[in-house]
């Protein structure tokens, strides 16, 4: 039906919008703070980028990407995540002339899997992007920076878990112990997991399979087999931390599902959602650029998912303030006041006031409860005598107080008041 919107995605009302742009503005307040600045990327980019970037082997980009030949006989994709693209741009745009390079994004994403509570197939996330710096000062700071906006918006129930990946060549030594380990037990994972033994075992920790789950609790764990410097990236970490006063919990289960973390990885859980609990995660990608076809460049980077992280609000009873009503609603009677109502209000209006007024041709009583509805602050009535004599009650609806004043003041009274 074409008056019924596609499975998984969710319109955002008038009505809702508002929280929205709560949360999108205090994510923008708080990168400010952190000095980093916004990119915008397509909403759709060439599969490869994604095959690259992302990973052949991994869920989404075997199982949720939306992918489609356009006119041109190319293969494109609507993004999936926001870091492959970021990086996409950092190389096309040359961005790394000056080393360190800090971005944030909001955009739209698309996956195509089972619909529920905070998971749509067409969801929004804000993101964020270190690019130029390898030490660990930098996945602390972006760890903090997560940390600040979730307080910001009143989530402080927060546990951060952390894990450390290693290297490539960690991850080859460590590759070899894993597949040793589930060698004995391949009959148990899954189709998928059966693919993924030789490719790229990691994946199967991931997997959600009950039978996977159970054949992957008792792996090697990544963090026994990471090296001297990924060992010292990760203590330093753990310091920093521990100095910024973060409360963290060593994770060496979590690996995430992508291919292209390498060294911290990380999540940030709420426990207000249920199953989906959590609201932030991220970690480190040192080889992404370069795989994309840039120069090596370490990275660093996070997603908050922006329908979750409202549940999240809502689960916690967290009220995101309703913005106010029009400073100035205008109810008019006649022709002639009707005229004169849309030109004081397009005066307001360019002056930076919010004004309303009615366009249905309501009664004078429907027009008052429509204006009490708004919530507006002042009301005034026009009708042919107020023309006559410039004169109209300006009434403040929150104390019910009215005063006479001059038609021609209005646009100056308001802008005194408001």
């Amino acid at each position: 039906m074409i008056t019924k919107g596609p499975r998984g995605t969710k319109d955002v009302l008038p009505s809702e919008a508002y929280k929205w742009n709560y949360i999108e503005n205090a994510a923008r307040e708080v990168a400010s703070g952190f000095g980093v600045g916004e990119i915008r990327t397509p909403i759709f980019e060439h599969t490869e980028l994604f095959l690259r970037g992302v990973g052949e082997t991994t869920d989404i980009v075997q199982k949720e990407m939306y992918t489609f030949m356009d006119k041109g006989d190319r293969s494109i994709t609507l993004k999936p995540e926001g870091t492959a693209p970021a990086a996409r741009s950092y190389i096309e745009n040359n961005l790394g002339v000056d080393q360190q390079l800090k971005m944030f994004y909001i955009t739209p994403c698309f996956r195509y899997e089972r619909p529920q509570a905070g998971r749509l197939r067409e969801f929004h996330q804000f993101g964020v992007e270190f690019f130029g710096a390898a030490g660990y000062s930098a996945d602390a700071e972006l760890i903090s920076l997560a940390i600040a906006y979730l307080k910001k918006l009143g989530i402080d129930n927060l546990k951060v878990n952390i894990n450390n990946l290693g290297c490539s060549e960690c991850r080859k030594k460590y590759n070899d112990a894993l597949k040793e380990y589930l060698r004995s037990n391949i009959d148990k994972l899954c189709t998928t997991c059966n693919d993924r033994f030789e490719k790229n075992p990691l994946r199967i920790i991931d997997c959600k399979n009950p039978d996977c789950k159970e054949v992957a609790k008792d792996v090697p764990l990544i963090i026994d087999y990471v090296c001297d410097e990924c060992r010292d990236h990760f203590d330093g970490l753990k310091g920093e931390l521990e100095a910024l006063n973060v409360n963290y919990v060593v994770d060496p289960y979590i690996v995430r599902g992508l291919d292209y973390y390498t060294k911290t990885v990380f999540e940030i859980i709420s426990e207000n959602i249920g199953a989906q609990s959590t609201v932030c995660g991220g970690g480190r990608y040192d080889g992404l650029i370069e795989e994309c076809g840039g120069k090596s460049t370490p990275a660093v980077g996070f997603a908050i998912g922006l329908e979750r992280l409202i549940l999240t609000l809502e689960a916690m009873n967290i009220e995101v303030p309703k913005p106010m009503g029009p400073a100035l609603f205008i109810s008019s009677l006649g022709d002639g006041a009707k005229i004169e109502a849309s030109k004081i209000a397009f005066e307001l209006r360019c002056s930076g006031i919010s004004c309303e007024r009615d366009l249905l041709g309501r009664s004078l009583k429907a027009q008052m409860k429509y204006a009490n509805k708004l919530n507006s602050r002042y009301v005034i009535v026009l009708g042919e005598d107020e023309l006559k004599q410039n004169k109209v009650n300006l009434k403040n609806m929150e104390t019910g107080a009215e005063e006479e004043i001059q038609l021609s003041d209005i646009a100056s009274i308001m802008k005194a008041r408001i």
